[in-house]
């Protein structure tokens, strides 16, 4: 499963026109203990760049970029009862939520994995 970067921090793995996202282990790094998880409801609209979720931890509140546009088909309810899988692992099971892509192309605009090291390290 191809899996694609921003430079807000979000990681979207892509299955053939599902998504999943959530937000990069760089990023849990930077909020520390995640207490709250916010995701968007089934058959919300998505657009690339709008606000999708949000997370709080006790440094800070953030929001949680769609990157592309779709329409989510699942949230995942895990986060609501253990936000802290977000921080325990914030690529795998701390998904936030999974779409239908709207537009592939927009995949072309975001990082691949070393694209998105490199990225992190100019920090």
């Amino acid at each position: 499963m191809p899996r694609y970067f921003t430079e807000e921090h979000e990681w979207i793995g892509v299955d053939g026109d599902v998504a999943t996202v959530g937000i990069t282990d760089f990023a849990q790094g930077q909020l520390g203990d995640i207490v709250f998880v916010e995701v968007p409801d089934a058959g919300a609209e998505l657009t690339k760049g709008g606000d999708a979720a949000v997370v709080e931890s006790v440094k800070a509140a953030s929001d949680v970029y769609a990157p592309v546009d779709g329409t989510v088909t699942e949230g995942n309810g895990q986060l609501e009862e253990d936000p802290a899988l977000v921080n325990t692992d914030p690529e795998g099971e701390g998904w936030f939520f999974r779409m239908t892509l709207g537009d592939k192309s927009q995949l072309d605009g975001l990082m691949d994995a070393k694209e998105y090291k490199t990225f992190c390290d100019s920090l």
